[in-house]
């Protein structure tokens, strides 16, 4: 028996003794005021390639490969200071960092408000804004986090690339819109307190969850259990887009039992923000909870509900903004003493998904999530048809264009040969418009009541998508060695779409004729002559089934020199529209289901790290991208036909780029190249044009579909940023791009159900309309020991350039619309100047913020208050041509008046503006 003990406490005695004789690194990482684990810290030991996490203990431990000597331990989490720690490691000791606190940063919300601020603008069509700001607002780069918060009031594009090209997911499950494959931010707006746990990839570096885009994609990690306990109310006002906002959110942390949950209230609201009537109405809810099963197993609950209501601001001609000011919106106008906007979108899209979490080992993961989301989007406007049909059976009692900006009402149509010159018309349109200017809503009561029958003439309708989409998808992560990470990853989306027409108001009236006014034709030739009452379909009606099918597999190496990885994706992608109405002018092709559209999309990546030092690092990245183009873009007129866009095939991304990028403890910097080339692209929109060859009249509401679009993307971005003393930060950004058409794509226009090809689009080295090509930002962050900061920044864009008319670049341009022979009074010259893109003045806007905290035992109150475009400086963000003037002779003359008529429309950005937010975490 005591030889037996004997062996047994030797045995203990040499594991023990092995154990011991182990180098190891280990700790734990805490709140500096609650004294609770903090999960998910990133533990690094800088220059060489050993990170971790800490696990849901906050704990975390190096076991293999511990270098020995002097090393330099770093410890960060977003949403907390950083902290670093020289350490020494003696070969076959431990060294313990047990209790390492970690003290909340109350200024990480400081760039907050332009993300919050600006999600009203980051998917409208319609405005001209297409930012990619959301996609950047984790980003630790200075250039990142200068494109995110500075530039981006200028509706600049990193790379000059829409947002599509960039991909955010919420737990692993991937939010693009299949519509137009941009993110709809407005889906979880109002949620700042929540949707803060980010992992960012920018370009095509790679990522833990999916293949990505070529600008990267950003993982929102909503599981309660990554919460720290603590809760927070804020209160914001402002000027911009809502004029006050209210949020309260509150985390338990881990519980016993396995439990978390975080909650979050927040409500924006306004009745109206920079622009003239944009009201905001937005109300925000968010649920997580999560289940720890055991060491292994995790189940986490997420629902999102952010409904949201604002007014639309319009772009207009320069005459317009001379006349009215940059505030200008003409979608509004009085009723009963209140400013009623015509043009309101609404977008209500729950959204719910369920995670799995398994730990299959300490080296191996797997999440596995499905996914659900649901709801409309509405876009509201006015229509004016006909109320009845006359003995030929075509639609008679149409009102005018009740829009106070319609060409007909302002001054510079009395000046035109056309009309005139009539000074004395020219001057009462001209005191009207300064006097009045806006829609006049009792004169359209008035009219609709006036009517025979009392139809209406004038109504208030909303262009609806209804959506139902299910995701599933499953993503594995696996160390295989000390080197080695493998990443791969299968997804499923399925997307059932309604799209239609559907009556709000009838402003008076009765009904409304679901007749084409234009032309007469029936809408809906199984309901002919049918009147539509308020909550009624009309128009068009159709749904639209999306099929997305895909894999990816990456393997990431790393090592003490150099770092790198290859990645390769596939996707199978199905569309198919079915028409619900028998639409006349495309009777045979309209009702029913259309023919059933497959591509299949191919990725593939790589790139490597060379670190020179601890200090000097080269990295380069390039990838081939093949995809199917949006829903939108794939069918010419979906609302009238089954029609898709010819010889369509899929998108091809080049990519390619290289970086030098420096870090020591005072300065961080970064320089990148990038080369970027897309081919076989498709974009399609809407407008009227007068002087089109190809159709019996001359002046026609088209769709055009430009097909085989090339651009070419070359550039040079830069960041830098210097501690220059412990408490001022200098910091400067700059991008320098060329973005050009680099072919002349075919341009095809369509009317109800006649085509009319017109050829090449002579495209090849204009400008693509991205925002400012050339962006510049200088300033300086001054931070007290005390928790007060202040900071500055000066922003200069050059660049900027008109979105181009396609149609007046293609032989249309110098045919007669009634014959379609050249014109005899065709100047080259004057054609060339006519033809040249219109670039935009440069400018500067300089921003302001600053704010304090104070911490009160085991509370933090504070503020921030920010001031954008201190100098009020006007400037013009966008723009494109009109599509009216659309030959030579049209537009010569146009631009002959003194006053265009179809002089290009334009965006500018907003004038000097704040940013105020209070608030008290516990």
């Amino acid at each position: 028996m005591k030889k037996k003990l004997l062996i047994s406490l030797l045995g203990f005695f040499l594991v023990f003794t092995a154990f011991a004789q182990q180098t190891i690194i280990t700790g734990s990482v805490k709140d500096a005021v609650s004294f609770e684990p903090i999960p998910n810290v990133t533990i690094s030991v800088e220059k060489t390639i050993l990170s971790t996490q800490t696990d849901a203990t906050g704990k975390f431990i190096f076991s293999d490969n511990v270098p020995l000597g002097e090393q330099m331990l770093s410890v960060s989490k977003p949403g907390y200071f950083s902290k670093r720690f020289p350490i020494v490691v003696n070969e076959n000791r431990t060294v313990d960092l047990s209790d390492i606190t970690l003290e909340a940063d109350m200024t990480t919300s400081e760039g907050l408000f332009t993300i919050t601020l600006s999600d009203d603008e980051l998917n409208d069509d319609t405005s001209g804004a297409d930012n990619i700001s959301g996609l950047l607002m984790s980003s630790l780069d200075v250039f990142q986090r200068t494109a995110a918060f500075e530039f981006s009031s200028s509706f600049f594009r990193v790379r000059g690339l829409d947002s599509d090209n960039g991909l955010v997911l919420i737990n692993g499950i991937e939010m693009n819109k299949m519509y137009n494959g941009r993110p709809q931010w407005s889906n979880w707006g109002g949620l700042n307190d929540v949707v803060r746990n980010q992992e960012l990839t920018t370009g095509l570096t790679p990522s833990a969850y999916n293949f990505g885009g070529v600008l990267g994609s950003t993982n929102i990690n909503t599981r309660a259990t990554n919460y720290r306990p603590s809760g927070q109310l804020t209160y914001s006002s402002s000027n911009r887009s809502y004029t006050n906002r209210l949020m309260a959110s509150y985390s338990t942390g881990l519980m016993e039992g396995g439990w978390a949950m975080t909650v979050m209230l927040s409500r924006r609201w306004g009745n109206e923000g920079y622009q003239d009537a944009t009201l905001y109405d937005s109300k925000s809810l968010f649920a997580s909870v999560e289940k720890v099963i055991n060491d292994k197993h995790s189940i986490n609950f997420t629902s999102i509900y952010a409904p949201n209501r604002r007014g639309k601001s319009s772009p207009n001609t320069q005459e317009v903004y001379d006349l009215k000011g940059i505030n200008y919106n003409e979608y509004w106008g009085w009723q009963d003493g209140e400013k009623r906007n015509s043009r309101i979108k609404e977008v209500e899209e729950p959204i719910i998904m369920l995670n799995h979490y398994w730990d299959i080992s300490s080296k191996t993961t797997l999440n596995t999530n499905i996914g659900y989301q649901f709801g409309k989007t509405g876009n509201s406007r006015l229509d004016y048809g006909g109320t009845r049909l006359n003995d030929d059976g075509f639609p008679v009692g149409g009102g005018s264009n009740p829009s106070p900006a319609y060409y007909q009402k302002l001054p510079s149509y009395w000046l035109t040969p056309t009309a005139g010159p009539n000074y004395a018309n020219a001057y009462l349109a001209e005191q009207e418009f300064l006097n009045d200017g806006q829609i006049d809503w009792n004169s359209l009561y008035q009219t609709n009541l006036e009517n025979v029958g009392n139809y209406s003439t004038y109504i208030l309708y909303e262009d609806r998508n209804d959506d139902k989409q299910w995701t599933f998808n499953s993503i594995l992560n696996s160390e295989l060695n000390e080197n080695i990470i493998l990443n791969a990853a299968v997804n499923y989306r399925k997307l059932r779409s309604q799209n239609f027409a559907e009556i709000m108001d009838l402003l008076g009236g009765n009904g409304f004729l679901n007749v084409d006014s234009f032309d007469g034709f029936q809408f809906d030739l199984q309901n002919p002559n049918r009147i539509a009452i308020e909550g009624d379909k009309f128009k068009y009606n159709y749904n639209l089934y999306a099929n997305v099918l895909s894999g990816y597999a990456q393997a990431q190496f790393k090592y003490n020199i150099i770092d790198f990885y290859l990645s390769g994706s596939i996707t199978k992608t199905d569309y198919q529209r079915e028409g619900l109405y028998d639409n006349e002018a495309n009777t045979g092709n309209s009702l029913g289901k259309g023919e059933k559209l497959d591509f299949t999309g191919i990725g593939a990546k790589g790139g490597f790290t060379y670190k020179f030092t601890g200090k000097h690092l080269f990295d380069v990245n390039a990838g081939y991208i093949t995809r199917a183009s949006s829903l939108r873009n794939t069918f010419s007129n979906a609302r009238v036909n089954n029609n898709i866009v010819p010889d369509i095939t899929e998108e091809k991304i080049t990519s390619f780029d290289a970086s030098y990028i420096f870090r020591s403890p005072i300065i961080k910097a970064r320089v990148t190249g990038f080369y970027i080339k897309t081919e076989d692209a498709n974009e399609i929109s809407f407008y009227y044009a007068d002087g089109v060859t190809g159709f019996t009249e001359s002046s026609e509401f088209v769709s055009e579909i430009l097909q085989g679009i090339d651009k070419k993307h070359l550039g040079v971005e830069t960041g830098i940023e210097a501690q220059v003393t412990p408490t001022i930060k200098l910091k400067g950004a700059a991008s320098l791009g060329q973005y050009t058409y680099d072919n002349n794509p075919n341009l095809i226009l369509t009317a109800d159900a006649a085509t009319a090809p017109q050829g090449p689009a002579n495209m090849k080295d204009y400008k693509v309309a991205s925002g400012p090509q050339g962006a510049y930002s200088v300033g300086f962050e001054y931070r007290d020991p005390d928790y007060w900061w202040f900071g500055a920044t000066a922003n200069f864009f050059t660049n900027t350039y008109v979105d181009i008319s396609p149609l007046n670049r293609t032989a249309n341009f110098y045919k007669d619309p009634v014959d379609g022979l050249p014109f005899n009074d065709y100047d080259e010259d004057v054609a060339r100047a006519l033809l040249k893109q219109e670039q935009f003045d440069d400018y500067m806007v300089v921003n302001l913020i600053g704010g304090k905290s104070w911490k009160i035992d085991d509370y933090y109150v504070g503020f921030f208050a920010s001031i954008g475009n201190v100098l009020d400086k006007e400037y013009k963000t966008g723009g494109f041509e009109q599509g009216r003037a659309a030959n030579y002779r049209e537009l010569r003359d146009d631009v002959n008046n003194d006053t265009r008529v179809f002089g290009p429309k334009y965006w500018y950005g907003r004038g000097a503006n704040y940013f105020l937010n209070l608030y008290f975490r516990f």
